[in-house]
């Protein structure tokens, strides 16, 4: 734990113990994010599926990115990750993104797009918490929050037909925003 780093935030104004709670809830979501768009991903067959395959990918992957940027930050404060799967699924700040009983491929973008939706206002909550008191973990949240937010595009264009002007990567999980946070990558 970086100490002087949690002094410095807990007189700005931060409590630490509760930012540490916003940050683990967002690594549990972005973890189990990458489990169930693994999943939506197999299920996306046919012609109509084939075409969304590589969409849903590139955020499986990027989620998977955020999730490794995130885990630095949390022991920097002081915290851990919770030694049980179950327990730190429990508390991802995200419904699961379960496979629909109908797996249409609206449906399944239907699911896409709630998943994104919410982590959207995960980090910008965490981004409003951070402002002004936290520049580490709001730069962090604010990179995530871009590339959630194009995640969110991709799949309301696809859904609605209504063009986002957001545009895949050219090769699935870059996390442009993203990927200076990323240890080893």
């Amino acid at each position: 734990m970086a100490k002087r780093n949690v002094e410095l935030i807990e007189e700005a104004g931060i409590d630490v113990d509760e930012l540490k709670k916003k940050l683990i809830d967002a690594a549990a979501a972005e973890f189990t994010t990458y489990y169930y768009y693994t999943n939506l991903r197999t299920h996306a067959v046919g012609l109509e599926g084939e075409s969304i395959k590589e969409i849903i990918e590139d955020a499986r992957l990027e989620d998977r990115n955020h999730f490794e940027a995130l885990v630095p930050r949390i022991y920097e404060l002081g915290g851990t990750l919770p030694n049980d799967i179950t327990e730190f699924a429990d508390r991802a700040a995200c419904m699961d993104a379960r496979l629909p009983d109908e797996e249409t491929t609206e449906n399944l973008l239907e699911v896409l797009l709630d998943a994104e939706r919410c982590a959207v206002g995960v980090y910008t909550d965490i981004c409003n918490y951070t402002q002004g008191k936290d520049a580490r973990t709001y730069e962090l949240s604010a990179a995530i929050l871009h590339e959630e937010t194009e995640h969110e595009a991709w799949f309301e264009e696809i859904l609605t037909g209504e063009p986002s002007g957001h545009y895949r990567r050219g090769k699935p999980g870059v996390s442009p925003y993203v990927s200076k946070f990323i240890q080893n990558k």
